[in-house]
């Protein structure tokens, strides 16, 4: 069994706070339309990994396109710190950029992903998280 680090992080205000156990320390840029704009850097963990401490109440949702992926973000100052992704829909990806600490993205790979082709590109995606 692999140790697992704990981190935890939210939104900009404060009302959403989250836990996430982490033991691999890579995480996907993708170039699709809506992480584009958010910047959104897509840590992929296990549901059982992540741990909503506080704000359920502060969440909405925002979904396009398929309606698969539920783009979840707080309703009080629009960030969005996690979601269930079509592509792991049994996991949350966390936005790396959420997680707390002033050196966080260099604890990280961070590996470009074409979510613009998503359809072309997602077995690369799917094989990387293995």
């Amino acid at each position: 069994m692999t140790a697992l680090d704990t981190f935890e992080g939210g939104c900009h205000c404060g009302a959403v706070r989250f836990r996430v156990f982490v033991n691999k320390y890579k995480v996907d840029e993708c170039n699709c339309s809506i992480c584009l704009k958010k910047g959104f850097l897509h840590l992929i963990v296990p549901s059982e990994s992540f741990t909503l401490l506080q704000g359920a109440e502060a969440l909405t949702t925002y979904t396009f396109n398929t309606g698969v992926a539920q783009h979840t973000f707080c309703r009080i100052c629009g960030i969005h710190s996690f979601y269930i992704p079509r592509s792991h829909p049994d996991s949350f990806s966390v936005n790396l950029r959420c997680l707390d600490g002033d050196d966080i993205l260099s604890q990280f790979e961070i590996v470009p992903f074409d979510g613009a082709n998503w359809e072309q590109n997602i077995h690369k995606l799917n094989s990387r998280q293995s």
